[in-house]
């Protein structure tokens, strides 16, 4: 999950994929013109109302949730004519789910029991001016006496100790019974509201709060240290990521960072990985050999091969063949030089060890190098996160007055910045994705790596025109930029646009578990013309054209008659090819 870091003031980043590559640019000849851009929202209403659009969830502030438990306590009460607290008793019970209410009210008496609702009080009071507390015994006036719907009688006092202790104990106090042993009666919100501390009452009444929305299956929090919006996911839109108003995306099915297209068992196996012991025994078990006296780990530090272990084991002993030093000498070769390793490999002595350290380098350098990537690119997305509020707050403002244009016109430049980072967030997983990919499956590896080679080209472009090219115009030291400030846009806009059709591409390949090639490396001519679609108009699709000509900023493939590009994946093969090098597709 994404460090508090990402939890800065910018405003959230839009859904790149809840929409078609069109629906981001105006045109496809890339007018700026015709670009729309998300007004500033001025307060929080104006915000929660635009995600509010959003077809598969919906964010709650601590007002919408207090509106909308109110609004369930008050149905099931006036329906069923029972009291509030008798209604809250019950709506906890049925998860908050007042069909459940419903059934279960309806189906007979074993529900009241179960929770604690009694049909009338099962001690009657003396009609005497004093009555006796059970609890501390001594007598008060009948004013001063309360119980719950049994009739035990309890001293104002103890009550107030009894609900305080239980308070502070924890969300348990949301199903309180009577002090009473053995009485299994409820005690409601009202008698809370009676007896109990204003502080304690606070406590009670989040938690009660808070239990609205953990105890709902279609509502949670939002995970983000210091977050406290809740989401309530309708399900029925594209895949499960959410975007809350504090900019914090996370994944509703695991509550993990946002990681469309890879699924969640990928991400768990993942995280688990990274944070696993595992990978620290493939280390030792890689870089180092155990003493053959104590078996303790020991990693060769010098030159020499001559080993000597800590103390107090001090054995001495030969890095190459694990045998005692004392039995070196000339007739192995020289005390620095071991032939007796590789005439007991010559006959299989060290085989089996050897391989198992040779195969755990190996896996310890592919994981290095998906590792590796998978964090710079966490990185990256951390700092244009950074360079995305730092051009709200301070470069746009300097941008309107130096080129003397309103704000809203340089609203492509933050658009840029945020595809940068949305698009780091999904290179990133790729590479938890390639990593799980299995190897046999030769045709797919070879796809995925050529797509993902040809989005992480149009991202580096971009990120680099938006972060280098840009800090040109924001100079003071008077050197003219290398450009105008109107070619700038337009290739920034185009980059944008481009790089956006490289990922939106590549999410549905991933989603689609790389469906264009099957398993003997041959095109799904179903799956790539569905829809309607002809393979040419995908090819233009994976290339982040639709007009057969790249944007601004960006170089088209050459028609040179030496070459053929293949109608699926553009990979540009010899003339002399049969079939596509990239994903064997027949020319």
């Amino acid at each position: 999950m994404d460090s508090e870091d990402d939890m800065h003031d910018a405003k959230s980043l839009e859904d790149f994929y809840s929409s078609d590559a069109d629906d981001y640019c105006g045109s496809d000849d890339l007018d700026v013109g015709e670009y729309e851009f998300m007004e500033d929202a001025d307060n929080d209403s104006d915000v929660i109302a635009a995600h509010r659009h959003q077809k598969n969830y919906t964010i709650l502030t601590e007002l919408d949730i207090q509106q909308r438990q109110e609004e369930d306590i008050s149905r099931v009460s006036t329906v069923l004519s029972i009291p509030r607290d008798d209604a809250v008793i019950l709506l906890r019970h049925c998860n908050w789910n007042i069909n459940k209410v419903h059934d279960a009210w309806f189906d007979g008496e074993e529900v009241q029991k179960i929770v604690g609702l009694l049909e009338g009080p099962a001690v009657q009071y003396p009609d005497v001016r004093e009555l006796t507390c059970v609890i501390c015994f001594e007598s008060h006036p009948h004013d001063k006496i309360y119980s719950a719907a049994c009739g035990h009688p309890f001293c104002s006092t103890c009550w107030a100790g009894y609900i305080s202790t239980s308070i502070n104990d924890g969300p348990g106090c949301l199903s309180l019974r009577c002090p009473a042993p053995s009485c299994c009666a409820a005690v409601g919100q009202s008698m809370i509201d009676l007896l109990a501390p204003a502080d304690d009452k606070k406590k009670y009444f989040q938690y009660l709060l808070r239990s609205y929305i953990e105890d709902n299956r279609i509502t949670k929090w939002c995970p983000a240290p210091g977050c406290e919006y809740a989401v309530e996911f309708a399900g029925g839109g594209e895949g499960y990521d959410v975007s809350c108003l504090c900019s914090f995306h996370f994944c509703w099915n695991c509550t993990e960072e946002a990681h469309r297209p890879v699924d969640c068992d990928t991400v768990k196996k993942w995280i688990i990985k990274n944070s696993a012991e595992s990978e620290n025994m493939n280390w030792i078990l890689a870089n180092s050999k155990p003493c053959p006296k104590c078996k303790r780990p020991i990693e060769k530090n010098h030159g020499c091969m001559h080993m000597t272990c800590t103390p107090p084991c001090k054995f001495e002993f030969c890095w190459l063949c694990l045998g005692a030093w004392s039995d070196h000498g000339a007739r192995t070769g020289g005390f620095y030089a071991c032939n007796r390793y590789e005439a007991a490999k010559q006959d299989g002595a060290y085989d089996e060890a050897e391989r198992r350290r040779e195969m755990a380098k190996n896996l310890l350098k592919r994981y290095t190098h998906y590792y590796e990537r998978w964090a710079s690119n966490q990185s990256s997305r951390q700092k244009a996160l950074a360079d995305l509020q730092k051009m709200q707050t301070v470069h746009l403002l300097k941008l309107s007055y130096t080129q003397c244009e309103p704000e809203s016109q340089l609203k492509f430049i933050i658009e840029a910045w945020k595809q940068i980072i949305e698009c780091r967030r999904v290179l990133k997983w790729t590479y938890a994705y390639g990593y799980y990919l299995p190897d046999h499956e030769h045709a797919k590896k070879r796809f995925f790596e050529y797509v993902q080679g040809e989005a992480e080209s149009g991202l580096e472009k971009l990120h680099q025109c938006a972060e280098k090219e840009l800090h040109q115009f924001l100079r003071d030291d008077g050197v003219a930029p290398n450009c105008s400030f109107n070619d700038f846009r337009s290739k920034l806009a185009g980059l944008t646009s481009v790089t956006k059709n490289y990922f939106d591409n590549l999410v549905k390949a991933l989603e689609n578990g790389l469906s264009e090639v099957d398993p003997r490396g041959v095109c799904s001519q179903a799956e790539s013309s569905k829809d309607g679609e002809d393979i040419t108009t995908r090819s233009k699709t994976w290339s982040g054209r639709s007009n057969g000509t790249a944007p601004a900023g960006l170089t088209s493939q050459s028609d040179d008659s030496s070459q053929w590009s293949c109608n699926l994946c553009t990979f540009v093969n010899a003339s002399s090819s049969s079939a596509c090098q990239v994903c064997q597709t027949p020319r």
